[in-house]
């Protein structure tokens, strides 16, 4: 399927600081917690179990025409909610709830929010349309919505199960848990595998609270910055921005699904090998490889080999490709053919000849390239708000040459006139 790699730049500096701007937003502020609390973090969390969920929808071995549809949804409803939520950080949860529950206040609150958005968003014309509609008309897509608040509940709830022991003096813990506790048991019935991703004992429910530890990790973890940011937050953006970016040239439901899904989980191995800075695994080629190994073998034996083990065969061979094992690397390009993994070398081969749903595309290219915007985004952010070093100004040049280099950047990510925003 033959596709023009010929695209106008639709992705600006307003909205890239935008997603960004979850890092800044604590969340249970008016409660005492054990560490800092960001929603972006939170939003990693929750679409990392809106995965499993998903997975728990999808015919093996690799998901539909249909399947993809509903990740689609997905993904988007939860870039909907997410940067309407950036818009309105200073109305408490509860306080928002209740302007759902009338219709015209909502109305109102939804026309700000789409007024403040609308000089960041629409450019992406469809995808700004979507929005509007989603906000708009909130019986729509009952499955992914439902997904969507299973996930939310589930990362609220784990964030909740930290901050409680602390706020034992707080007449409104108890109130919290047992509302988390009922709007979780009440999605069971319709969100295929809550039930078990609940179950701590069972591997997918492990998985899932497991995962939440990622919050702990922090980036860059010897310069300080402000906003410090996590493992988790920085893989929700890097997935949110692959998917962005995708948006903005001809790409099929799969391509733009995995795509987001390999930006979401790449960092996952970090989980078990903790975060290892760029200029370490660069070192050498051996001690490249050696990590690689590492965390293979570390990926293999505590999350696959149990997941196997629990008959989640159709998760597992998500994972692999996502994170690229049968690849060489998650960055690599990739499609999915006659039961095999197939590399493919060149960004323009795999647009213009592999962009079929029935491929399973993954552009690795994008996906690298939105892991060094990410940390790009990290380092200016810093220097912008007043904490700079000359760690984070050297790692500002580094990023943006490698993100100019027209050899490993797609050059319909059009990096060049993006940066050049950030001047």
């Amino acid at each position: 399927m033959s596709q023009s790699l010929t695209t106008p730049a639709l992705l600006r500096k307003g909205l890239l600081r935008q997603l960004f701007s979850g890092a800044c937003m604590q969340r249970w502020n008016d409660k005492l917690r054990p560490c800092h609390l960001a929603e972006l973090d939170k939003q990693g969390h929750k679409m990392l179990v809106a995965n499993l969920l998903w997975s728990r929808t999808c015919r093996p071995p690799m998901p539909s025409e249909q399947d993809y549809a509903l990740a689609r949804e997905i993904i988007e409803g939860a870039l909907f909610d997410y940067l309407y939520r950036t818009v309105i950080t200073d109305i408490k949860p509860p306080l928002f709830y209740r302007i759902q529950e009338k219709q015209e206040h909502y109305a109102r609150l939804t026309d700000y929010v789409i007024s403040t958005l609308a000089p960041v968003l629409s450019p992406l014309e469809g995808f700004w349309e979507r929005f509007q509609r989603w906000h708009r008309e909130r019986d729509s897509h009952p499955q992914a919505r439902s997904m969507l608040r299973a996930a939310h509940l589930f990362a609220s709830r784990w964030e909740f199960q930290l901050i409680a022991p602390l706020n034992g003096f707080d007449r409104e813990i108890p109130a919290i848990a047992a509302t988390m506790e009922r709007e979780l048991q009440e999605l069971c019935p319709e969100v295929t595998g809550l039930a078990d991703i609940l179950d701590q004992e069972k591997a997918i429910g492990h998985l899932a609270s497991f995962c939440g530890q990622l919050r702990f990790q922090v980036r860059w973890t010897q310069v300080p910055r402000i906003p410090s940011t996590s493992v988790l937050g920085h893989m929700f953006l890097v997935g949110s921005l692959a998917y962005l970016f995708t948006l903005t040239f001809p790409a099929c439901d799969a391509r733009l699904v995995n795509n987001f899904f390999c930006g979401l989980y790449h960092d996952l191995p970090e989980l078990l090998t903790r975060d290892i800075i760029s200029p370490v695994k660069q070192s050498s080629s051996e001690l490249a490889r050696l990590i690689r190994a590492c965390e293979d073998e570390e990926l293999r034996t505590r999350i696959l080999d149990p997941l196997e083990r629990a008959g989640e065969e159709v998760l597992v061979r998500h994972l692999r490709y996502y994170l690229g094992l049968d690849a060489g690397s998650e960055f690599s390009q990739r499609v999915f053919l006659d039961g095999e993994v197939l590399t493919i070398p060149d960004f323009a081969e795999l647009h213009r000849e592999r962009n079929s749903t029935a491929l399973h595309p993954v552009d690795g290219h994008i996906v690298k390239a939105c892991d060094l915007l990410g940390a790009y985004l990290e380092a200016y952010e810093s220097i912008m708000g007043g904490i700079s070093s000359r760690t984070l100004t050297n790692a500002l040049f580094r990023l943006t040459t490698q993100l100019l280099d027209t050899d490993k950047v797609p050059q319909c990510m059009h990096m060049d006139s993006l940066l050049a925003d950030f001047d």
